[in-house]
């Protein structure tokens, strides 16, 4: 895919007039000539001029600091340029507002804002009123002296969507429908366009390009994934996150993030109609797009006319008509030419039967009925003899309105318009994952296929799959009988190792099913110089760490499981397994494994900054994680955990998430460790229930620990207990600091309730902390340690609102702690409390 030709524009080429920084504040004016540059130098915001404005004419806007070729992702006043001559300045007034206005006093632009009521309960110290703040992700900020975010940016957007903007609505021009960018007028004129992307205002189930007020091009319907995943192989790899959100203050809203060390990337509503993703190759100092939507010409809205369908799986993507349908008119299908569309083979009846379509966007022209289970769905269109095609999908992401399900139903073929077989893209940078996880089954109503099942229909049916059972049978069976026997053969080929039948198998299905390098018992005693304490780094209930080196210069950390430990082979196995299949940045990488006789050894990579409770739990060692480091933690171990149950090939329920179990490396980047204790998930699985509790006391959901049933919102009430511990420093565990109160979850809820939750930072920070940050910080776990599962938010939402520094989440309920401890409870904590494996691992026999 080519890129599109990107805006020429030119910075207003004056003297600096004074000193930069990443603020405005009342009394500091910005001038044209000078700029606000954000604290990481990656964004600038400021006037510029586009190239071949006669008379010259200034926008206010912010674009990329650090790229050559001025790139404009953000314009104030685009419908009311300044003139160069008119001394155009901004001002940020005593009441609040940012006002652009000339040197007559004609005001081009404002924030309209007034002051926030001083309800928030975050003190600013030296503060002495409102000011601008032009982030590092590329959003300018306006806060109150409290702290309050006032207006930002993120919330206006012009024709670029950056990481961590949500696409919240801000104008209307099409009935139903919101519009979220506005192209620019062409490639050196920032007023809005004749090109917008918008999606339906409430539901946000597809988004559109409109041109004027005719749709373009149409996304596919929501089908209730909460984060899609795309992989580029460019030149870096990268991953980019879209997560979907739907939440009863702000309706459905889109957010994308990318993988760390990613490349600048953006979306980008171009003049030329196309909605792109482009991302900032720095070899050939251009910007490529990763996708261009339309890409051809028959996923153009209603390209394929009526009934037909552009199939994207033939290796050039063409027109083709639905099941059922033929073209017109043939003579001009085969001249392509397809605005008349298809029409039926035959006359439809009303005990026509539906056939399925996987892998489809569906037709946009639908009717939705809410609150249906597939079953009523079907009912509901084959019960009405108009009704020709149906779709069904469960939104598991769904908290508006209470309706978590979308049927959605089409009357009459008239209505089947743009409509695609889905399949993965082709190009120079390779995607994966979006596509797949937005298909829907379309279940389309064909003549002749009937609604009911005959007997001679059945036999039809179970001859051909009985005769494929018994030939899949057969070679299941071939496949067994190789497999046991080159097993046979492996086994006996390493006896002189001493290993026994089972560590062999061990062996044989992780080390090498998995890749992964199998070290010998004698060469890690030779580098841990036969397990010496000067090689020890740590120390639990699980047995010992050492730190060694390899050959080549290659540091390790080599995890010994005692003998005593409860981590027995099934847990060593599980650990492998999982971690040798999961790949992220925040989840600690296994390199090898060792089993001989009685002896487990884990051999991870090595990570210089220990456990985060080593850090933030030790009074002369916690004032190194300032706000910043301790943000960036939280938001990493969210990332760690959303990757665990929406984005890896598995579905994964950690089980003991606690700071002992997030290591740090040498940049303080968490890593999440230790999956001894993690389960595996079905796609549509969403609790399971055990009568072996494991975990720590504090961090388990209350309806594992005392009824055995965990899911991923019991990773989630942990995740919570973590973030609140990171914020205050405070162990959960600990009453020296809280002596009034049971634990930290009681005294974080008692001071959100009290409007006193700026108490709850860590005394160490609290001068330099962004205040606003770690309200949401304490505001996000206390909803994540909510009592009901069904309260607490999906990681998704976690790592949106986390990154995206939401300011209207929901009041949280009353949180989880035993209120009330019988006889057997105090018991029970005692023996957590004394145990040997306090620090890893705790077993509770749940109800």
């Amino acid at each position: 895919m080519s890129s599109v030709p990107f805006c020429t524009v030119a910075l207003l080429l004056l003297p600096a007039l004074c000193a930069s920084d990443d603020r405005l504040v009342p009394g500091k004016p910005l001038l044209p000539g000078t700029t606000v540059i954000s604290d990481g130098d990656d964004f600038a915001f400021g006037f510029f001029s586009p190239s071949n404005s006669t008379p010259e004419k200034l926008y206010l806007g912010i674009w990329y600091n650090k790229i050559p070729g001025l790139t404009v992702v953000w314009v104030a006043n685009r419908e009311t340029p300044a003139i160069s001559t008119s001394g155009p300045s901004l001002v940020l007034t005593n009441t609040s507002d940012l006002i652009l206005s000339d040197a007559n006093g004609r005001v081009l632009w404002t924030t309209n804002t007034t002051t926030a009521a001083s309800s928030s309960p975050w003190p600013m110290s030296n503060a002495t009123g409102s000011v601008a703040v032009l982030m590092n992700t590329g959003n300018l900020i306006l806060r109150s002296p409290s702290g309050m975010v006032l207006w930002q940016s993120f919330d206006y957007s012009t024709d670029t969507l950056l990481p961590g903007m949500k696409t919240r609505s801000q104008k209307t021009s099409h009935e139903g429908n919101s519009i979220v960018l506005i192209s620019w007028n062409g490639p050196d004129d920032p007023s809005p366009g004749v090109f917008s992307f918008g999606a339906e205002i409430g539901t946000f189930l597809q988004g559109f390009i409109w041109n004027g007020s005719l749709p373009e091009w149409r996304t596919p319907v929501w089908t209730g994934v909460t984060v899609a995943s795309q992989f580029f192989q460019a030149n870096t790899s990268i991953v980019i996150y879209t997560a979907f959100v739907d939440s009863v203050i702000d309706g459905m809203s889109m957010v994308f993030t990318v993988s760390d060390g990613a490349p600048p990337i953006r979306y980008v509503m171009s003049y030329s109609g196309r909605f792109e993703l482009r991302v900032w190759n720095k070899d050939s100092s251009e910007w490529a797009a990763l996708t261009v939507s339309p890409d051809v010409q028959c996923s153009r809205y209603g390209y394929c006319g009526i009934s037909g369908y552009c199939d994207y799986t033939d290796a050039t993507p063409t027109c083709k008509c639905l099941d059922g349908f033929e073209p017109v008119d043939k003579e001009e299908w085969s001249t392509a030419r397809f605005s008349r569309g298809c029409k039926r083979k035959e006359t439809l009846r009303c005990t026509d039967g539906f056939l399925p379509l996987p892998d489809m966007k569906v037709p946009g022209n639908f009717v939705r009925i809410g609150r249906k289970t597939l079953k009523e769905c079907a009912a509901e269109c084959s019960g009405n003899c108009s009704c020709v095609a149906y779709a069904y999908a469960n939104l598991i992401g769904s908290t508006a309105k209470g309706d978590a399900t979308r049927c959605l139903v089409w009357i009459g073929d008239h209505q089947l318009v743009d409509t695609q077989k889905m399949g993965v893209r082709a190009g120079p940078y390779k995607a994966a994952g979006a596509d797949s996880d937005l298909a829907d089954t379309l279940y389309l109503r064909v003549a002749g296929l009937s609604g009911k099942r005959t007997k001679a229909n059945e036999v039809m049916i179970a001859l051909p799959i009985l005769a494929s059972a018994i030939v899949l049978a057969s070679i299941i069976i071939l496949i067994w009988i190789w497999k046991f026997r080159g097993r046979r053969r492996n086994v006996e080929n390493h006896e002189h190792r001493g290993l026994t039948t089972t560590e062999e198998l061990l062996e044989a299905n992780t080390a090498h099913d998995f890749e992964l390098p199998y070290l010998k018992f004698q060469d890690i005693l030779v580098a841990t110089d036969n397990f010496s304490n000067t090689c020890m780094i740590g120390q639990g209930g699980f047995g010992k760490v050492y730190k060694v080196k390899l050959e080549g210069g290659k540091e390790v950390a080599i995890k010994r499981l005692s003998k005593d430990s409860d981590q027995g082979m099934q847990e060593f196995k599980n650990e492998i397994v999982l971690i040798a299949k999961l790949q992220h940045r925040n989840l600690v990488r296994l390199l090898g494994c060792c089993v001989e006789g009685d002896e487990k050894l884990l051999i991870y990579e090595y990570l210089p900054n220990k456990s985060l409770d080593a850090v933030i739990f030790n009074s002369e060692r916690n004032a190194a994680l300032d706000w910043p480091i301790r943000f960036k933690i939280i938001k990493g171990v969210a990332r760690g955990l959303l990757y665990l149950h929406h984005d890896s090939r598995l579905t994964i329920v950690h089980r003991d998430l606690k700071a002992s179990n997030v290591l740090l490396d040498a940049e303080m980047r968490p890593k999440i460790a230790d999956f001894g204790m993690a389960r595996i998930f079905g796609d549509n699985q969403e609790n399971a229930n055990t009568r072996r509790v494991v975990g720590t006391y504090g961090y388990m959901a209350p309806e594992y620990a005392m009824g055995g049933i965990f899911s991923a919102k019991s990773d989630v009430y942990s995740f919570g207990v973590l973030l609140l511990e990171v914020v205050s420093g405070i162990k959960i565990s600990s009453v020296d600091r809280i002596p009034s109160y049971p634990n930290l979850i009681v005294y974080a809820w008692n001071l959100w309730k009290e409007g006193k939750a700026h108490y709850l930072v860590d005394k160490c920070i609290v001068e330099n902390c962004l205040l606003d940050e770690a309200s949401l910080c304490i505001h996000m776990g206390l909803l994540c340690v909510q009592e009901n599962p069904d309260d607490r938010p999906f990681m998704s939402s976690v790592v949106l609102n986390l990154e995206n520094g939401c300011t209207t989440l929901p009041a949280p309920n009353h949180p989880a702690y035993f209120v009330q401890r019988n006889s057997g409870m105090e018991q029970m904590r005692e023996d957590i409390v004394n145990s040997k494996n306090t620090v890893t691992l705790t077993i509770i026999e749940g109800r």
